[in-house]
């Protein structure tokens, strides 16, 4: 069994999260030659919305556009992160975004980028599809062939009296 990290995969969707995620990753990369891969995927369901949008708009959203706006936004906002938070380990950062399902975009990409690690918030973006359908975090945990490392913020997850 390799247990070696080369790759970690810091999974992100601009939440309250998000930079707690990012802390974690590089926390796990530092001091070493790990390479993390920031990653964040677009919604098909926000795609679709605007499709849908399409069909009763007088004037019409490019699709493509819209996506290429996105990306265009989110990868400046990575960027200032990293300027700001991370300036030092910023040449073993990287980033990527996909467009589609994020717990299936997630799982495919820890194939296909050779991921040895996966970080990621267990509470997100969600709303009420999470009660009927799952989370995306809760999917990757399950099927996940890699480690995962569930951050989670301490002031929101306190533990109850009878836990302890």
């Amino acid at each position: 069994m390799d247990k070696k990290i080369d790759r970690i995969l810091a999974c992100i969707d601009f939440s309250d999260y998000t930079l707690m995620v990012l802390e974690y990753a590089v926390e796990l990369a530092k001091n070493s030659n790990i390479q993390v891969v920031v990653y964040n995927v677009i919604n098909q369901k926000e795609v679709h919305m605007v499709e849908i949008a399409n069909k009763y708009a007088s004037s019409r959203i490019s699709v493509e556009g819209y996506i290429k706006d996105l990306k265009k936004d989110r990868e400046t906002e990575i960027k200032g992160l990293i300027k700001e938070h991370f300036f030092e380990e910023k040449s073993n950062i990287s980033f990527k975004f996909d467009v589609g399902i994020p717990s299936e975009q997630i799982l495919k990409t820890v194939q296909t980028e050779n991921i040895d690690l996966v970080v990621m918030a267990n509470k997100g973006r969600g709303n009420i599809s999470r009660v009927f359908f799952g989370s995306a975090a809760e999917k990757v945990f399950r099927h996940s062939m890699v480690p995962l490392v569930s951050v989670r913020d301490r002031k929101i997850f306190k533990r109850k009296e009878e836990y302890v």
